[in-house]
């Protein structure tokens, strides 16, 4: 798919973040560069998902972006839809008849390009977990935003459907401005151009680490094997 709109950068500047009492995040600063993945790492409970949930404007005090497309965990394919419609959806809820035709064509070039050409009738209950995935990817990209926000989203499929999904969203993502969470060093590596371990409470981010490289890197190449280590270790400190 061609790319429809330029990237943009995404800059955080003096974020606030809290839910009560609690303070998630006070003051936060972090760079997302145009064109280029930033993948966000730290240990459960740190406030990784609420950071995306306020970059899409998503929490009290913030602003849905039109610039912004947003992929949660789980994949929230209505059942009742079929895939195609499923896929589209955004745009029916939109009430917007013109775009709905003007994406239906990107929709259908999407779903071929994830292998689900065939299955543009079935129901959500009749495709396995990597397939809804898959769905729920098109999805994200049918809106043609030049900022996607993913959180974990391959975090609940098998080991070979999960390279698979990784390769195909570095495909399709490629030119796009895109920050992924994730709890797994060795997939922010394989996918971002830029890694960022979140710690602390209130939050913070640890510097960049740029593996070199294009993406999707092999995930059996020594030097990529050695910074799932380090961050590990990274990890391991924090807990303390």
């Amino acid at each position: 798919m061609s790319l429809d709109t330029a990237a943009l950068p995404l800059l955080v500047r003096g974020a606030r973040i809290a839910f009560g009492e609690r303070v998630v995040a006070n003051d936060l600063t972090l760079d997302f560069a145009a064109a280029r993945t930033t993948c966000l790492l730290g240990r459960s409970g740190v406030g990784k998902t609420s950071v995306l949930r306020w970059l899409a404007g998503l929490l009290p005090g913030t602003q849905p972006s039109r610039d912004i497309a947003y992929m949660a965990q789980t994949d929230l394919l209505l059942p009742w839809l079929s895939v195609i419609d499923n896929v589209l959806l955004g745009y029916r809820l939109r009430g917007d008849a013109a775009a709905l035709r003007a994406a239906r064509p990107r929709a259908l070039d999407l779903l071929e390009q994830v292998g689900l050409g065939a299955r543009l009738a079935d129901l959500p209950q009749t495709l396995s977990g990597g397939m809804r995935q898959r769905a729920a990817l098109a999805r994200t990209l049918c809106e043609d935003r030049a900022i996607v926000l993913m959180d974990e989203p391959f975090a609940h499929l098998d080991a070979v459907t999960r390279l698979e999904l990784q390769d195909l969203a570095a495909r399709l993502l490629a030119g796009r401005t895109v920050v992924l969470v994730t709890h797994d060093p060795l997939e922010a590596l394989r996918l971002g151009h830029q890694v960022r371990v979140l710690s602390g409470q209130p939050m913070s981010a640890g510097p960049p680490v740029e593996p070199v490289g294009q993406v999707p890197r092999d995930p059996a190449a020594p030097d990529l094997l050695a910074l799932q280590a380090d961050l590990l270790a990274k990890l391991r400190e924090h807990a303390r």
